[in-house]
């Protein structure tokens, strides 16, 4: 029986970047002799707050391979010159599949769900225990609450867009019974009506409230807000009616009159900084900090051996790469595709902050491009290493705006304004309205197409590219990934072997081979 509640103390106290996720479907109850020793001062209650966020950090990983590595941002170009693998030579291991869509239940992508029930089955002990305690001052409690069901609905939306028909579990398990472990999953229609019904949930806890808490790094209404405004977008695609496009534009209308200091930072990379925390621009983020946690991803596969690039060129700066200087220290698994680079205007400052590119330099003053990684989030030096310390967006201002530019798209509006505050940051003293500014670039000519570019562009390495394409439609997906027509039922994912293990109730993904 796996005692979740005490695991989350220890990681609060502890303060450490691990938690104790399960990688299977995690159904199973809270032990009931920590459930008795806890819930008894409001400082409790605090801890356990914090100790479901310290977990939601644990799923950014989940996150961002769900919301990305499918597109076509990543992946080896073996029709590109001289590289036709990763550039460094540094082995892919399997993370190809995710771009070539060659999963299957032993090779999943994201397996166990992600691992996001462990953290669902916390929420839902988490409204039981604001309900019926005296402990938590309302203000507290009302917010605590909105945090809850902001976050299950936050869970439930990535699992329905990943899976479709998955398992619903909104109840707090306080006992086991042994011959009834498994449980069928519901339709993405049924789950589609729990998120929407929890962000109203939330909403309505979090009243006329605001606020952020903890720099940004808790959930707060107007990340329910966002949520809301996604969602709705989602199902304004899919049976809905330009009444969703309308909520969704109110919701974000909404952040911006009642937190009226949300803007764009003037300049792109500030966005990120490990000094810059909780900034202007930031709705949500996952909050990463020195010596407690770092984004969890990135060293493992989207940056290279720093000696492996040492024997490469950075041609905007003139100079070859060193390993004291450019110690980004880890393993080139999944490499930024060279055309997805050439995409961006040279003048476009969010090319040179999320992207580094890597030449070979054949002779004096001639570069070759051999390659490109990922360079969003440079973290901070320590002790002579780089330690990925950046916080990981989840929402951010420039997000809003383009939502809302998106749903201006949908109602026959004008999405200009939006998208112009978007491109002018981007480009600086470089930006010239009248060849830049929406509606003047070629592509303009196709609202739809402009939006995910300019989504493409912003996004990079934040985890939206897939939702966006699959949200906008299969044909959508089948321009801008390797899915081809014929396979769209890949446009979900399959349950991996031991989730079905876990729970024989579980029907395979349609279209992928059953278990």
């Amino acid at each position: 029986m796996k005692k979740n509640i005490l695991k989350l103390i220890i990681m609060v106290l502890a303060m450490t970047a691990a938690s104790s996720c399960s990688d299977k479907l995690d159904l199973s109850p809270i032990s009931s002799i920590s459930d008795a020793n806890y819930w008894r001062t409001a400082d409790q209650f605090d801890a356990f707050v914090s100790g479901l966020h310290a977990r939601f950090r644990a799923h950014t990983s989940a996150f961002q391979s769900l919301g990305e590595m499918r597109a076509d941002i990543f992946g080896t170009e073996p029709g590109f010159p001289n590289y036709p693998g990763t550039f460094t030579g540094e082995a892919t291991q399997g993370v190809e599949r995710l771009w070539l869509q060659n999963l299957d239940l032993d090779n999943p992508g994201v397996s166990g769900f992600g691992g996001f029930y462990s953290n669902i089955v916390q929420l839902n002990l988490l409204i039981e225990k604001l309900n019926t305690t005296s402990v938590v001052t309302t203000a507290n409690k009302n917010y605590y609450l909105g945090i809850a069901y902001g976050m299950r609905a936050y869970y439930y939306f990535q699992l329905t867009r990943a899976w479709g028909d998955v398992v619903i579990q909104i109840d707090p398990v306080v006992s086991i019974d042994i011959a009834n472990l498994a449980k069928a999953a519901s339709s993405s229609a049924e789950v589609m009506t729990l998120i929407k019904s929890d962000i109203d949930k939330s909403l309505t806890s979090f009243g006329s409230d605001y606020s952020f808490k903890n720099t940004k790094s808790f959930w707060s209404k107007a990340a329910s807000l966002m949520l809301k405004a996604e969602v709705n977008l989602w199902t304004s695609y899919r049976g809905g009616t330009t009444a969703d496009a309308t909520t969704a534009l109110n919701a974000l209308t909404e952040i911006q009159t009642n937190i009226p200091a949300l803007t764009l930072m003037t300049g792109f990379s500030t966005v990120f900084a490990t000094n810059n925390r909780g900034n202007n621009e930031i709705i949500f983020a996952s909050r990463n900090l020195l010596n407690e946690a770092s984004i969890p991803f990135i060293a493992g596969s989207f940056v290279p051996q720093s000696s492996l690039l040492a024997n490469f060129h950075d041609s905007v700066g003139a100079r070859q790469f060193s390993v004291a200087t450019d110690n980004w220290g880890g393993l080139l698994r999944a490499p930024v595709r060279v055309s997805t680079f050439r995409k961006f205007n040279d003048k476009d400052s969010r090319k040179w902050a999320s992207i580094q590119p890597a030449y070979s330099r054949p002779s004096p003053g001639v570069y070759v491009l051999a390659g490109c990684f990922a360079s969003k989030y440079q973290g901070e030096q320590n002790a002579g290493s780089r330690v990925y310390s950046n916080d990981f967006p989840i929402y951010r201002y420039a997000d809003l705006l383009l939502m809302k530019a998106e749903a201006k798209i949908i109602l026959g509006q004008d999405p200009a304004t939006e998208f112009n505050l978007v491109r002018a940051r981007a480009f600086g003293a470089n930006y010239v309205a009248g060849t830049i500014g929406y509606p003047n670039q070629a592509i303009d000519a196709t609202p739809a197409n402009a939006l995910l570019q300019e989504r493409l562009f912003e996004f990079v390495f934040e985890g939206k590219r897939w939702h966006d394409i699959r949200r906008l439609g299969n044909s959508f997906v089948f321009a801008n990934s390797t899915v081809l027509p014929g396979e769209a039922y890949k446009v979900l994912w399959p349950i991996d072997r031991n989730s079905w293990t876990n729970n024989r109730s579980l029907v395979q993904t349609p279209g992928y081979p059953p278990f």
